[in-house]
C-alpha cells in the first residue's frame, strides 16, 4: 500500500470510540420522523493522518420509544476526532452504534465530507424510505 508524504500524526483505533455516551430518552411516538444534523464532526484519515471533517446526518423513527440525547451524541462525535478510521468505516460505526441504542430499524445515517484532494465524498449506511414503502403496501394487501 501506498505511504502518505510529508509529516504523520499519531492518531489512535477505534477501541477509542467512546459508545458508552450515546444516551437516550423515552419518547413514545413511533411515527414521527426524526432529523438531526451538525456539521462539527470529524475523525482522521488513517492514510494521512490528516482530518476528515464532516456533516453528519442521522433520520429515524424511534420505533424502539427512544431519541437519542443530543449532549451525548456529541461527546459520541468527539471520541472519534482521534481515532483513524476510513469515512466509510465511520459511516458504518455510527450506523451500527445508533441503532442499537435506539433499538430501531427506521434510520439512515449520511456523512458528508469536506472535499479533499479534488474528491467529495457521501456515504449513506441504512434506508429509511424503503422500510416505510414495503409496510405500507403490505399494509394495503391486508
Amino acid at each position: 500500500m501506498a505511504k502518505a508524504d510529508g509529516k504523520s500524526f499519531i492518531f489512535y483505533g477505534v477501541e477509542e470510540i467512546k459508545t458508552e455516551y450515546l444516551e437516550t430518552f423515552d419518547f413514545n411516538s413511533v411515527n414521527q420522523y426524526i432529523k438531526t444534523e451538525t456539521n462539527e464532526f470529524s475523525a482522521v484519515c488513517p492514510f494521512s493522518g490528516l482530518p476528515d471533517v464532516a456533516t453528519v446526518v442521522i433520520e429515524y423513527y424511534p420505533e424502539g420509544k427512544k431519541c437519542i440525547e443530543l449532549k451525548s451524541l456529541k461527546y459520541y462525535f468527539t471520541s472519534f476526532r482521534c481515532v483513524g478510521l476510513y469515512q466509510e468505516g465511520v459511516t458504518k460505526r455510527m450506523y451500527d452504534d445508533i441503532k442499537k441504542i435506539l433499538k430501531t430499524s427506521k434510520i439512515k445515517i449520511t456523512t458528508i465530507y469536506n472535499t479533499r484532494g479534488g474528491f467529495d465524498t457521501t456515504c449513506i449506511e441504512g434506508e429509511l424510505w424503503n422500510i416505510i414503502l414495503a409496510v405500507q403496501r403490505l399494509e394495503r394487501k391486508n
